[in-house]
């Protein structure tokens, strides 16, 4: 037994399939066999990270924690603005028109080179002002990619730095998402 659904976290058009760990192997067997023909390959974690940061996809626990609210992370969008009564409604709705002091940015490494690996301080003209959650190297975009929590004045296009093994590597902000934004691959 498999269930499968039409969705991705990846940001492609795809499937995310789910069965017991007794059936699981079978289905590995399977499905890499079937998808030879079509040139299928096995990607890890690492391409799974990879391709949903391209996306702007969050990862909670990660990019965000109960710390953060969806307006500062981004997410403002799916918040329901005509429902009421759940629980936290009104407490988000107070949020939604606070003016943020910080927020989840997408940042490309200058480089093009240097991956790095999150929690590291981010340096806004000189001084500490945030930190990686999330980073990889972005093979559709031919970059390394990096998330970082800065203070919300930090702006697409702004020059940052970020602390890789006691060395500063420039990185920019850039506009989201990197990869697909009209989001056509999705739609097949």
């Amino acid at each position: 037994p498999v269930t499968a659904m039409r969705l991705s976290y990846v940001g492609e058009l795809g499937w995310e399939l789910y069965t017991t760990a007794e059936h699981g192997l079978r289905l590995w067997d399977l499905l890499f066999e079937a998808g030879q023909e079509h040139g299928i390959i096995a990607a890890g974690r690492g391409a799974f990270n990879a391709m949903r940061l391209e996306k702007g996809y969050r990862l909670w626990g990660a990019d965000m924690t109960s710390e953060h609210h969806p307006y500062e992370a981004g997410l403002g969008f799916s918040v329901g603005k005509d429902k009421e009564g759940y629980r936290g409604a009104g407490a988000l709705a107070a949020r939604r028109e606070e003016t943020a002091v910080r927020a989840l940015r997408c940042l490309t490494v200058d480089d093009g080179v240097t991956v790095v690996m999150g929690k590291e301080p981010v340096y806004v003209n000189g001084e500490a002002a945030g930190y990686v959650t999330s980073a990889a190297y972005g093979y559709s975009i031919g970059r390394p990619i990096a998330y970082a929590w800065l203070p919300a004045a930090v702006a697409e296009g702004d020059s940052v730095e970020i602390e890789y093994f006691g060395e500063r590597v420039r990185a920019t902000v850039a506009a989201e998402p990197l990869f697909d934004p009209a989001m056509e691959r999705l739609r097949g």
